[in-house]
């Protein structure tokens, strides 16, 4: 607690220190920003125009952005994330996961391949040990819809806790992707549902996040064992293995921490961006991933990046921009994109502008790379979206162009 109310302290004596020296491009956005802030910088990182660059607002999904800076520093680009197989003298098998984001069906059944060509040749009972984590709540600003980007988060975890069906007549059910079978917890959320296409995430309107989380793993984990020639059943479970239980696969996901934060940049992924936050927390300070740690390491990493006034004006509760707590300002922003500019191609593409949205009720952000190689942000924590005007003018570079004072 003494740490946050001192990051508080510390962000709002810069906030002031700094006061509004950036606000000479204000006038000419008056119809358009009522509350909210744009500022650009050259390839070097100096500010060539702004308004309210120093004024914290709530980024939404541009922290993604320092996010992804916090990772490549303590995990490093070639960091690729793990899961652990242990087997007992049952043959049961027991799923220890480190929090793996990409643990989809293709990399499952990559598991089960390797257990077979390693001489697994039945698997029994399924438990998963998810004491990797040891999480007091949910990520916060999290909600309980149906959607796939409110989908919950652990320590192991496969399709990122949604499943995609068809609903059929007589409601019948199935996969409606080829590389995962019509799996029982399918048929369980479809049965009620009218015809059509579902793209869901296994909790919607709320459930046991652990409990749902162990059943779709090892329901896909017992469905695709046929396919690689591994014979058995039996129950399913969470809990830690024995300790005779013997390690006998070490998987590595098959992509690299650089093609994770791009695909969590691409999609704006809320549950990539949250195993990712605590999976920096607990490899700087050790397992299990909790909150705190995940706090502690990716602020420290910022320092280590940004210095310690800009880090002090990122505020983050967690990694993706749910949390109506966190916190930026333009100039923080500009910072984070000059350090990242080394990874711009990460970001998506539209028109010419590598771009991060951040979209959320009354929050509508961009950050990102012009065409020209300038860096900009936009924060507009108001009503009325108007940030594809506001880019569009930045674009054409309409406004007043100053060096920035110090």
């Amino acid at each position: 607690m003494g740490t946050a109310i001192a990051r508080s302290l510390l962000f709002v004596l810069i906030v002031f220190s700094c006061g509004q020296s950036a606000s000479a491009g204000c006038p000419k956005f008056t119809d358009v920003i009522h509350n909210g802030a744009w500022a650009v910088a050259d390839k070097r990182g100096n500010l060539v125009g702004g308004c309210n660059i120093d004024t914290p607002f709530v980024p939404a999904s541009i922290l993604k952005i320092p996010t992804a800076l916090a990772a490549l520093r303590v995990l490093g680009p070639k960091y690729r994330f793990r899961t652990e197989l242990y087997l007992d003298s049952k043959n049961n098998l027991y799923i220890r996961g480190l929090g793996d984001p990409l643990l989809i069906s293709e990399e499952v059944l990559a598991i089960l391949q390797n257990l077979h060509r390693r001489g697994v040749q039945t698997i029994n009972s399924i438990y998963i040990d998810d004491s990797a984590f040891a999480l007091e709540h949910q990520p916060p600003g999290r909600e309980t819809s149906s959607n796939p980007y409110d989908a919950p988060i652990g320590a192991t975890v496969v399709n990122f806790n949604s499943v995609a069906f068809r609903v059929f007549r007589n409601h019948h059910v199935r996969s409606t992707e080829p590389q995962t079978p019509t799996l029982p917890i399918m048929q369980k959320l479809g049965r009620n549902m009218s015809r059509g296409r579902y793209l869901i995430n296994i909790c919607p309107g709320g459930c046991q996040p652990e409990k749902r989380m162990a059943r779709l793993t090892v329901e896909l984990f017992r469905s695709l064992q046929h396919r690689a020639g591994i014979t058995g059943k039996g129950g399913f479970g969470r809990k830690k293995g024995p300790a005779h239980a013997r390690l006998v696969y070490f998987h590595k996901n098959s992509r690299r921490l650089d093609e994770v934060l791009a695909s969590m940049l691409k999609y704006s992924s809320n549950f990539i961006a949250n195993l990712l936050y605590l999976t920096i927390g607990a490899e700087k300070y050790g397992y299990p991933a909790t909150w705190a740690k995940a706090n502690r390491a990716v602020h420290n990493a910022l320092v280590s990046e940004l210095g310690v006034k800009t880090a002090a004006l990122i505020v983050q509760e967690e990694g993706a921009g749910l949390s109506r707590n966190n916190r930026v300002t333009a100039r923080a922003m500009l910072t984070a994109l000059k350090k990242f500019r080394p990874y711009r191609e990460l970001l998506r593409k539209r028109r010419q502008v590598r771009i991060k949205s951040g979209t959320m009720k009354g929050i509508f952000n961009y950050a990102g790379y012009l065409s020209d190689g300038k860096a900009f942000v936009i924060l507009l924590n108001q009503q009325r979206n108007t940030r594809g005007t506001v880019l569009a003018r930045i674009r054409r570079g309409r406004y007043p162009h100053y060096a920035i004072r110090r």
